[in-house]
């Protein structure tokens, strides 16, 4: 059986911690005298009671978890954060509705980035900062950053990085998992004040840098302004928020290795980096040539352009420098794809991830290999580590409905009206994290906000799964989870 008892005693712990995430967005409120300081108080008084509450009924509770608590764990952690976190919205009245006040948080704390709001710019600064900071929050996962800070807080810790931790393969780069991830959230961390500070060197004023860079490094892609990274009008800044979403979209414990070990080399030895690399480099080249032919860029905006646009959809950020919608069909093809494969395992993009897109590659010539030598024992190998079957298992199950999971939400959404372009592209823009859309109803530079609310509350079950890798949600919905044995 579940025990609630535990369950509660930490999802009253977790939303204390929303309350104190939250607290600071109320600072930022009093600070620019902003008329959503109410909201902010409100709202987190009522979380605190709804922790207390939880804290009274969960106080026989233990600490060990098991398995099946672990999903339960990180789903509903994500879920409970949403539902709070979209309360600032609905006090304030600056979403009307519940589902779209619900859309908003889930797409912040998912790091998926599309909005409903028509402009943010009306918006005050607590409520741009929160929008920020969701997204900062679940760049690397909720209940992640709850064993980097309080790791006595979670019994059970690795089960629980299971269930939250993206890609087939689970590195560490020490044995306790606390330590670990004080680790990661250190590089986080770093490479957030990293780009506050490029950004304000290169012109932005203190709160966009911050705002910007905390939806960069998660790649989330809130923005302050409607316009996103091309209000600035600076190729610099566009660089530069080029090689920190590059940079976040790298498995982190390489990217420790790499930069605190100082070991650059194995970047290169690493079979996904090389992989996400070359898909950039191939993206960018081949929509660079289009833009030069069809559209009459010059060489440095073409080149531009494209690598900003494919660096933000292949890292699932989603801000944008220009406008794809308007670009050739050919290149919302390849942008398609950029949204489907994502970035590498353990970094804080979505999609599908390049390591899984190795391990495919290695599968398939091994078949191949197979058909013309039958008896040859042929392992799959990333990185001079054997794949077991179970996990190439894994690997076809999680392809299966990562595709199923697409084709039903925009089946859905063509049925309640939604084109087919748009809504293949919402489907995978939500399972994918990514935000942005390609199409004429709703474009790359247009919020979300025209869809029917049946939709809106689909895509906001979408990005949940697609954050957690469906999987984790998946498996709450089956009889066997259930089952007392």
């Amino acid at each position: 059986m579940v025990n609630l008892f535990t369950l509660s005693r930490i999802f009253s712990q977790l939303l204390l911690l929303e309350a104190a995430f939250m607290a600071l967005s109320l600072g930022v409120a009093f600070y620019y005298e902003g008329d959503d300081v109410p909201a902010f108080i409100l709202s987190i008084l009522i979380i605190m009671a709804v922790a207390m509450v939880l804290r009274y009924y969960g106080r026989r509770g233990g600490t060990r978890i098991n398995r099946r608590e672990a999903s339960l764990l990180v789903t509903f952690t994500w879920f409970l954060f949403s539902v709070a976190g979209m309360l600032p919205y609905l006090f304030g009245g600056f979403i009307h509705t519940w589902y779209d006040a619900f859309f908003e948080s889930m797409s912040g704390f998912s790091t998926t980035g599309a909005t409903v709001l028509d402009s943010v710019e009306v918006l005050p600064h607590g409520i741009l900062f929160w929008r920020s900071l969701t997204q900062w929050i679940g760049g690397l996962g909720i209940v992640f950053f709850t064993i980097a800070v309080i790791p006595s807080m979670v019994g059970g810790n690795m089960k629980v990085f299971a269930a939250e931790a993206t890609g087939p393969l689970k590195g560490k780069m020490h044995p306790r998992l606390s330590t670990n991830a004080r680790w990661i959230w250190s590089l986080y961390s770093a490479l957030t004040l990293a780009c506050i500070g490029s950004f304000m060197l290169l012109g932005m004023n203190t709160f966009d840098a911050i705002n910007y860079a905390m939806t960069t490094t998660a790649t989330g892609g809130f923005a302050t302004h409607d316009d996103s990274q091309a209000y600035f009008l600076s190729p610099a800044l566009e660089y530069t928020s080029i090689l920190f979403q590059f940079l976040c979209g790298i498995n982190f414990t390489l990217l420790y290795i790499a930069i605190f070990k100082r070991r650059l080399l194995e970047l290169w030895r690493n079979a996904e980096f090389r992989l996400y690399l070359c898909v950039i480099l191939s993206a960018t080249l081949t929509i660079m040539f289009i833009l030069l032919f069809r559209m009459d860029y010059g060489v440095e905006r073409a080149f531009r352009s494209a690598l900003f646009q494919v660096v933000s959809f292949i890292s699932t950020t989603g801000l944008f420098s220009d406008d794809a919608g308007a670009w050739p069909h050919f290149t919302w093809i390849v942008l398609g794809c950029m949204m489907f494969l994502g970035g590498c395992a353990g970094s804080t993009s979505g999609g599908f991830k390049c390591i899984r897109l190795v391990m495919i590659m290695q599968v398939l010539r091994n078949e191949l290999r197979r058909m013309v030598h039958p008896n040859a024992v042929l392992p799959v190998r990333v990185n001079g580590q054997i794949v077991s079957s179970t996990q190439i298992n894994t690997l076809m199950s999680f392809l299966a409905i990562y595709s199923t999971s697409c084709f039903a939400g925009a089946s859905i959404m063509v049925a309640f009206g939604v084109d087919h372009v748009n809504a293949i592209t919402i489907s995978l823009s939500c399972i994918s994290s990514v935000g942005p859309t390609l199409g004429t109803e709703i474009g790359p530079v247009m919020s979300w906000g025209s869809l029917p609310p049946v939709v809106k509350i689909i895509c906001s079950f979408m990005m949940l799964a697609g954050r957690l890798e469906i999987l984790t949600v998946a498996v709450i919905f089956t009889r066997s989870f259930w089952k007392n044995r």
